[in-house]
C-alpha cells in the first residue's frame, strides 16, 4: 500500500451514533484530536427513528436525525475530524493499530474507539420497511408511549420480546404476541408473566405476512404455519422485537465477542483484550440499547482513551 494513502492519528474513533459523537466531544477537549469515520449510517439507530421523547435536554421532543445533526456539530465545533468512510478491516496485533477504511485507506491509530453499533433484525417484508417510522419499529421502550391505549402486535418469542411485550401492556389496551413457533425461546420465569398478563394475546405458531395501511400502520395480516388460516389484526402499530446484530464482524479476530457476538469489555470500564481499543454504545452492550446509555459509554471510552494514552506517555 502507497505511502500516501497511510494516515497517523492519536485517537480513531469507528461511528458515530451518540457513542461515537460523545467519544469524539470528549477526545476534543481532551486535546486528543481524533477522527472519527462515520459508517454505513451515518448518525447509526437514531437515523430511522422519528420522535425521541426520552432524550434528557429535550423539553418538547426531537426527531431522531435532527437529534444526530446536533450531536455531529458539537462534536465538530469541539475539533473533531469526522468523515464519510466505512472501517473494512482492521490489524490490531501491534501499535499503531492498523484500520483500513473503504478497502483502500489506511489509518495507524495510537488508541481506538469502536462505536459501531448493532443493527435491529428485520422480518425482511417490503410493507415492513415501507411503514418503518409510521407504526413500524424495532424498540418499544422508544416508540411505545405514542400509542398509549391502542392495540399494538410485537413479533418475537424471546427473553427481549416477552419484556417489551410487558411493557407495552402497562401502555396499550391489547398486545397481540405473534410467536412463529409453538414454544418461546424465553426464560419461564418471563413467559409465565406473558401468560398470566390479561391483555397480551399469543399467537402460537403464527407467521406475519404483511402489515397493512396506506401512510401508517393500520392492521397485520398473519398466518397459522398449523392450519394455514390467515387473519387481518386490526393495530396501530408492529414491533419487530427478533434480536439485534452488533456490528462487529471485522473485529472477530482481534477481540473477545459473546456468543452473540457483542463485544466484551472489562465490567467498569470500556476496555477491550486489547490494551488501548475501547468499545462503547451497542455494539457492546446487549442490555440497555439507549441513547443515553450510549452517550454516557461514549464519554467513558474517550477518558479511558485519554488515560491510556496518558500512561504510555502518547499524550
Amino acid at each position: 500500500m502507497a505511502n500516501s494513502e497511510t494516515e497517523r492519528v492519536k485517537c480513531l474513533i469507528i461511528g458515530s451514533g451518540p457513542a461515537g459523537y460523545t467519544a469524539a466531544i470528549y477526545a476534543s477537549r481532551a486535546n486528543l484530536k481524533p477522527l472519527l469515520y462515520q459508517g454505513i449510517q451515518p448518525g447509526g439507530q437514531l437515523t430511522i427513528t422519528t420522535e425521541v421523547e426520552n432524550y434528557p435536554g429535550y423539553a418538547d421532543g426531537v426527531q431522531g436525525p435532527d437529534m444526530m445533526t446536533d450531536f455531529e456539530k458539537q462534536a465538530a465545533r469541539m475539533g473533531a475530524d469526522i468523515r464519510f468512510g466505512l472501517a473494512t478491516r482492521v490489524d490490531f496485533s501491534r501499535q499503531p493499530y492498523k484500520v483500513w477504511i473503504d478497502d483502500e485507506k489506511l489509518i495507524e491509530a495510537d488508541a481506538v474507539i469502536i462505536a459501531t453499533g448493532a443493527s435491529a433484525k428485520w422480518l425482511g417484508l417490503e410493507s415492513e420497511q415501507r411503514l418503518n417510522g409510521f407504526g413500524v419499529s424495532a424498540c418499544a421502550v422508544c416508540d411505545g408511549f405514542f400509542f398509549k391505549g391502542k392495540e399494538v402486535a410485537i413479533v418475537g418469542a424471546g427473553d427481549t420480546a416477552a419484556e417489551e411485550a410487558l411493557y407495552l401492556s402497562k401502555i396499550c389496551s391489547t398486545v397481540h404476541m405473534l410467536v412463529r413457533r409453538d414454544e418461546m425461546r424465553a426464560s419461564m420465569i418471563m413467559q409465565d408473566r406473558v401468560k398470566n398478563t390479561p391483555n397480551i394475546k399469543i399467537y402460537w405458531s403464527t407467521e406475519t405476512l404483511e402489515i397493512l395501511g396506506e401512510n401508517r400502520t393500520e392492521s397485520v395480516r398473519v398466518r397459522n404455519n398449523k392450519t394455514g388460516e390467515e387473519q387481518i389484526i386490526p393495530v396501530s402499530a408492529l414491533f419487530v422485537a427478533i434480536g439485534h446484530q452488533p456490528n462487529s464482524e471485522i473485529f472477530k479476530d482481534w477481540l473477545e465477542l459473546d456468543e452473540a457476538g457483542y463485544i466484551k469489555t472489562i465490567p467498569g470500564s470500556t476496555k477491550t483484550n486489547i490494551e488501548g481499543v475501547f468499545a462503547a454504545g451497542d455494539v457492546q452492550d446487549k442490555i440497555y440499547r439507549q441513547a443515553v446509555t450510549a452517550a454516557g459509554s461514549g464519554c467513558m471510552a474517550a477518558l479511558d482513551a485519554e488515560r491510556y494514552l496518558s500512561e504510555k506517555g502518547l499524550h
